[in-house]
């Protein structure tokens, strides 16, 4: 029988919610591979334009634990900088990712971040959700340095 696991992390940005939203969330099929092919070395819309119902797939790099991830876009409020989305990969049953930018006082942001997902009974499912997270927060830096380097970037 598959276990239910999950994880939180909330990540501080000195960017303004709507730029890192747009940019991590949005456009990372694009931005993404640019930045941090060790991460993400490609990635396509298989079905739709990004929003919701939107199939996206992502050749993985070798700092993340999986081969493929093909991601679906369950809800997306882009003035609210939410989005919630499935994916499916190695050794992971079902994962549904929850992602929150909020805008703080000092204009700057904070992402918050929960995955709930159930691994298949014969894989080390959790170990490699957990190096996922760890793979999500390093892009998520990668991406704040990008655009505190790029001011004029996904304005």
């Amino acid at each position: 029988m598959a276990s239910t696991n999950s994880w939180t992390h909330e990540i501080q940005s000195q960017v303004a919610a709507p730029r890192i939203f747009c940019a991590c969330v949005t456009d990372c099929h694009t931005l993404a591979p640019k930045l941090a092919p060790h991460i993400i070395e490609s990635a396509h819309h298989v079905e739709g334009d990004g929003g919701v119902g939107s199939i996206g797939h992502y050749n993985c790099g070798s700092a993340v634990p999986f081969n493929v991830v093909k991601k679906k876009i369950q809800f997306l409020d882009v003035d609210k900088y939410e989005c919630k989305y499935t994916i499916e990969c190695d050794g992971i049953e079902t994962a549904t990712w929850d992602i929150k930018m909020e805008p703080t006082a000092s204009g700057g942001s904070v992402a918050k971040v929960e995955c709930i997902y159930k691994q298949q009974p014969s894989e080390e499912g959790n170990d490699m959700m957990l190096k996922a997270k760890d793979s999500a927060a390093e892009m998520f830096k990668i991406v704040e340095a990008y655009l505190l380097a790029n001011p004029d970037a996904y304005n």
